[in-house]
Parts: structure tokens; C-alpha cells; sequence
């Protein structure tokens, strides 16, 4: 509430005209607050509270409104604002040759397209084309998009009002549940032998957008088991990519290279919608097929946005620098934890991390917990029940780093049932 005219803040003002316009839907409607500025790892809203944005969506490795990939966009507005699938022009075909250079499987090839969810079921198609089959393995409670294919991926038995989604899906142990990794690869193994008509591809994220990074024999295992059986590995790189965890690219870190692999979120810099799809150029087989037909495919601001962003990614070695900060990141939450008792560890890769914390020290549900920590100017959310996001851009400071720490420090202390130490 406004103090001063005793009504609506500016912010709740306009939640309430967005809940009375938009469907609602978990996650986004009823909105939290209404935002009116954004910048670097801040973000503030219209009642002049700021957040370190620890969430972002994972959009923003470059930080919000990075002024380079704002001033390269503003000049492409003066140049050309759109192409027809049926031309190309200088941006789209640069940022295909910049995905293909960083291709380490020798050849590579690429589609764009508007948003991961799509990207993934291009990546399917090309799979299916390949191998002549149609069932795919993936990881029970994983994540891959809101598609009929992408999201039929993520469980086996989705909400029912929903309906059937697409058929031939085997779903399979994560690495992260409790059989883990070896438990993984069992169901993998056995799903590869069984499945009538063999299998056109086995879908993961190499490093869960929830920051569990498996053991290093996983995905090589992994890897040896679809070439036996002729499937295509399919790494989903939507949250992971472009140098988050502190490579280029996730599957770096595990000695393994996939057939295909899917990058979005953070490939248009937070700014604008892009995904796409790179694969080995041996997948090149089906020039009569539309594989990925949008009308914004060649978008000459998208591209020009996710071009840029690369750019500057490798120009300032942003992967090296989340690599680093990861370092700081545990080294300063250890020194947090020895007086902070529900605050427990990290996990994850780079800046693709989830600070464990102890929830039977918690006297607070989820969604207070979140607003506890949104209390101390730290927006996030939680990676289940017991972690909290962290997520920063790749350019966010040490100082920052150190006030975001020092606010969840603050919030699990304000919601903490009592000292145990």
C-alpha cells in the first residue's frame, strides 16, 4: 500500500491490471511485482525497490541491458529490422558461422528458432531423420520445454488435463534421484535394449538447470551406449550454455560430445528471443523436410542480439570469469555457514549454482522463504525444497557478490527456527 494516498502502490497497481488480463498460470500470473527498470545484475520496480536478480530466468549471462548489445541493436533498427525465411542477410549468417566455429565435432550445422521449447523439437526431428525411429529416453523430472514433444519429455505422466502427449517416450531414473548415477545408466541400458524399434534419441541436460552435476563417467557412459545401440545423444544446454558453468559450453566439462546440442535463454543477451539448434553436419539429410520452419528464423535483431552476445562472451572470457567467481562464491558461503547454521553448501558449476541450506531449521514455507529472501533485496527462487538459487550474470562484481550472499545470509537468519551452534 501507498502510505501517503492510502491506496495501491504503483507496483500492486499494476499486478492487478496484468491478473485481470493475462491467463493465470504457475510461475508468472498473478505477477509479484511490476518492474520498470533493469540493469546488470539489479533489477527495480515501480515502487523504487531494487533486487539482485539471482534468477533472471537465465537469460541474463551479459547482465540486463548490457549498453553494447543495446547500442548494436539500436544501430541494426536503422538498417534492417526483418528478412523473409527465404533470404538471409549479414547477422543471421555471421552468428551461424560463430555457433559452427565453436562446434568441437569436427563439421557442424545449425537452425534457429524463437524459443527453446521449439529448438528442442527440431533437434528431435533431426534425430528421428537420422535414425529412422521415433521413441525417445529421457530423465524423469527433467525439464525441456512446454512443447506437446518438448514437455512430454519431462515425466512420464504429465497433468492429466492435459492430455496424451507424443507416444514412444521411455522415461528413465535421473542421475540425481537416488539411485543415482549407476542407477541411471541401468535404465538406460536396459530402455536401449527394449524399446521395439530401437531408440531415435536419448534427451538430458548435461548439468541440471537445478545444479546437480553428475559424476564424470556419466555422460561418457552415456555416450558409449547410444553409439551401440545407433541413438542420438541430444544435450538440452537451454539454462547451461554459453558459459555459465564456466565453459562455452556444459557437456565440456564431462569429455563428451553430442550429437546435437540446444542453446536459448541467454543466446538473444535477456533482450531478445532466440534458441538454436547445432549438430553434427552428417545430420544434414533432409533438405525436402521444413525441420524448423518459423517465420522469424533469420530475424536480423534476434540474430544480431545472440551474435553480439557471443561475441562479447568470448571477447571478455565470460566463462573464465564464472569459472572464478564459483571459487568465491563457496569460499565465502563456507565462511558464511560457520555462523549462519542453515546455510550448508554449494552445488553446481560456474555461476549454474544452488546454495544448499538445512529447511528443518526453516520456520517458513517456500513461499515465505522467497519473500524473506526478496525482504532482503535478493530476487531468486528455490531449486526444490532444500537449495536456493544462484544464478547471477557472468558480470556481476565481487562486491555484488558478496551483498547477495550477505542478504540470504540475513533472510535464513530472519526465518531460522534457533541457533543450534
Amino acid at each position: 500500500m501507498d502510505v501517503a494516498n492510502n491506496g495501491p502502490s504503483a507496483s500492486d497497481a499494476l499486478v492487478a491490471r496484468d491478473a485481470e488480463n493475462f491467463f493465470h498460470q504457475q510461475g508468472s500470473s498473478p505477477c509479484i511485482a511490476g518492474l520498470k527498470h533493469a540493469a546488470g545484475c539489479w533489477i527495480e520496480d515501480l515502487d523504487g525497490r531494487r533486487y539482485i536478480d539471482l534468477h533472471g530466468n537465465t537469460t541474463h549471462h551479459l547482465g540486463h541491458a548490457h549498453p553494447e548489445l543495446v547500442a548494436a541493436l539500436k544501430a541494426q533498427l536503422d538498417t534492417l529490422t526483418f528478412s523473409p525465411r527465404r533470404f538471409t542477410n549479414e547477422p543471421a549468417t555471421m552468428l551461424a558461422e560463430r555457433l559452427v566455429g565453436q562446434w568441437p565435432g569436427g563439421k557442424g550445422r545449425v537452425l534457429f528458432a524463437t524459443g527453446g521449447s521449439d529448438a528442442i523439437e527440431i533437434a528431435m526431428k533431426l534425430a528421428r531423420v537420422a535414425t529412422g525411429r521415433s521413441a525417445t529416453i529421457s530423465l524423469e523430472g527433467s525439464y525441456h520445454g512446454h512443447g506437446f514433444g518438448a514437455f512430454g519429455l519431462s515425466r512420464a505422466a504429465p497433468d492429466a488435463r492435459l492430455g496424451s502427449f507424443l507416444p514412444d517416450r521411455r522415461h528413465i531414473r535421473s542421475y540425481w534421484g537416488e539411485a543415482g548415477a549407476d542407477g541411471m545408466l541401468q535404465d538406460l541400458g536396459k530402455a536401449l535394449q527394449e524399446t521395439s524399434g530401437g531408440v531415435a534419441a536419448v534427451i538430458a541436460e548435461p548439468i541440471r538447470s537445478n545444479c546437480h552435476v553428475p559424476p564424470d563417467y556419466l555422460w561418457p557412459q552415456v555416450r558409449r551406449l547410444c553409439d551401440a545401440a545407433g541413438a542420438k545423444l541430444i544435450f538440452d544446454e537451454i539454462p547451461s550454455g554459453l558459459g555459465k558453468t564456466g565453459r562455452f559450453f556444459a557437456f565440456e566439462h564431462f569429455a563428451v560430445v553430442p550429437d546435437i546440442v540446444v542453446l536459448g535463454k541467454a543466446l538473444g543477451g535477456g533482450i531478445m528471443p532466440i534458441a538454436a539448434v547445432l549438430a553434427d553436419a552428417r545430420l544434414d539429410i533432409a533438405p525436402d523436410l521444413s525441420l524448423g520452419h518459423y517465420t522469424h528464423e533469420k530475424n536480423p535483431m534476434t540474430t544480431r542480439a545472440a551474435l553480439t552476445t557471443i561475441d562479447i562472451i568470448l571477447r571478455d572470457d565470460l566463462g573464465g570469469r564464472a569459472a572464478l567467481l564459483e571459487t568465491l562464491v563457496r569460499a565465502r558461503v563456507a565462511e558464511l555457514a560457520a555462523t549462519e547454521s542453515a546455510l550448508i553448501g554449494v552445488r553446481g558449476k560456474g555461476l549454474l549454482l544452488a546454495l544448499e541450506i538445512d529447511r528443518a531449521q526453516i520456520a517458513a514455507g517456500d513461499d515465505d522463504l522467497v519473500q524473506a529472501l526478496f525482504g532482503q533485496g535478493i530476487s531468486t527462487t528455490l531449486k526444490g525444497r532444500a537449495a536456493i538459487g544462484f544464478s547471477p550474470p557472468l558480470t556481476i562484481s565481487d562486491q555484488e557478490i558478496d551483498t547477495a550472499l550477505l542478504g540470504i545470509a540475513r533472510a535464513l537468519a530472519q526465518v531460522r527456527l534457533q541457533r543450534t551452534r
